[in-house]
């Protein structure tokens, strides 16, 4: 497990792009038109480098024998309406390769992100998880997130439905 740095942009890049295919391709909600504009625009170079630079993005990266297989990305001080905290902080990304789910990748990814949280003095993590996303609501409800509302999360010209929810910390 290490924080991202500049230099690991091109990295990034493809590792989110490959693991959010996977995670969402298949699904029949997800236009192709759709998942396309959406990933073309949140899965640059200059995108990713742009966050990776941004003071208050802090990316980590899960790697095995020197392969990157997962990430996570983290956003200090932001909120939005429905979560209660006097010191957010978002978990805006946690995906790991198809091959690692199940296997633990995201529940390092998870502690490492409380522990930065933690050491950060934020009082709670929130996130938004996509309605149609079993496995993950699960993943976070046993991580002790509690659902706390919604918002609309804009997969190309699709408004779908995330369900907002948050962990005291």
């Amino acid at each position: 497990m290490r924080r991202a740095k500049i230099e690991d942009a091109e990295m990034l890049t493809d590792l989110a792009f490959k693991t959010f295919w996977d995670a969402f391709h298949a699904h029949p909600k997800n236009a192709p038109d759709d998942l396309d504009a959406y990933m073309g625009a949140a899965f640059n170079l200059q995108q990713i480098s742009k966050e990776l630079a941004d003071p208050n993005s802090i990316f980590l990266v899960a790697e095995i024998e020197g392969r990157d297989v997962g990430y996570a990305k983290l956003l200090i001080d932001n909120i939005e309406p429905g979560i209660t905290a006097k010191r957010p902080i978002e978990l805006s990304r946690l995906y790991s390769r198809q091959e690692f789910l199940g296997k633990g990748v995201g529940q390092k990814l998870m502690d490492e992100c409380f522990a930065i949280a933690k050491n950060l003095n934020c009082d709670v993590m929130w996130l938004g998880v996509w309605e149609y996303n079993p496995r993950a609501r699960k993943f976070y409800e046993k991580q002790g997130f509690v659902e706390v509302g919604k918002h609309i999360f804009q997969l190309g010209s699709d408004p779908q439905t995330d369900n907002l929810m948050q962990k005291s910390l």
